[in-house]
């Protein structure tokens, strides 16, 4: 049974699809995928690649339109928002972290983690970015332009950037795509730590089953439909 059952949930997809064009006809990303994730659940998302785990968290964020279907993000549906009020909701609720970092290369660590707080308005934002990037330990690398800092230092910086608005929903996907094992690792351990810290709902794409594992719950996708 879901833990959203009987409560309201972060975030809930209702019969999800999503077609592109292909040639002269039209290519199914998603059928119909339908859950919900409660407040403070891990949820991982699995499948082979091309199974439409990328898609469908991006639809989750609002950053795509659904071809059918809807995404409610704290019973707030996104279809029935601009992209004005999509971005505003985002601001409030989510945190991202992906695997190829999307840190702005002309910002420094520091100028990094206080972006999403200096665009909500955040008073202090200096403050509480600094904090978290000292939470994962990159108190000495403030200043830093991510050309100079390793792969595991520039997805510290992504996660400080991600909890740093203290969202109530962080999306993550495949964060240790481009890291080695033991930077993986540790990155991982990392993120589950902050994560049960700050009573965050995690929703997770990955191809590790073991770090799927960890998660409070599995959605498999297989040629873009929920596999059991």
């Amino acid at each position: 049974m879901d833990r959203a059952e009987g409560q309201q949930a972060v975030i809930e997809v209702r019969a999800l699809g999503k077609d592109v064009p292909s040639g002269d006809g039209t290519l199914r990303i998603l059928h119909d995928i339908s859950f919900a994730v409660a407040p403070g659940e891990a949820v991982a998302i699995v499948g082979a690649s091309g199974s439409g785990k990328s898609t469908l968290l991006g639809l989750m964020a609002g950053l795509d339109a659904p071809s059918r279907g809807e995404v409610l993000l704290g019973g707030q549906s996104l279809s029935a928002l601009d992209e004005d009020g999509r971005a505003a909701l985002r601001g409030r609720w989510l945190g991202f972290v992906f695997q190829s970092f999307q840190l702005l290369p002309a910002l420094s660590a520091l100028e990094n983690a206080m972006l999403p707080l200096e665009l909500a308005g955040v008073p202090g934002a200096r403050a509480q970015a600094e904090a978290m990037l000292r939470r994962v330990g990159l108190g000495e690398r403030l200043w830093h332009y991510p050309k100079h800092l390793s792969g595991g230092e520039q997805q510290r910086v992504a996660l400080a950037r991600a909890f740093a608005p203290q969202p109530k929903l962080l999306l993550a996907d495949e964060p240790t795509g481009n890291l080695d094992a033991a930077t993986g690792a540790a990155i991982i351990e990392l993120m589950f730590g902050m994560n049960a810290e700050a009573g965050t709902t995690l929703i997770l794409v990955t191809h590790d089953v073991a770090l799927a594992a960890r998660c409070d719950r599995i959605v498999r996708l297989a040629a873009g439909r929920l596999n059991g």
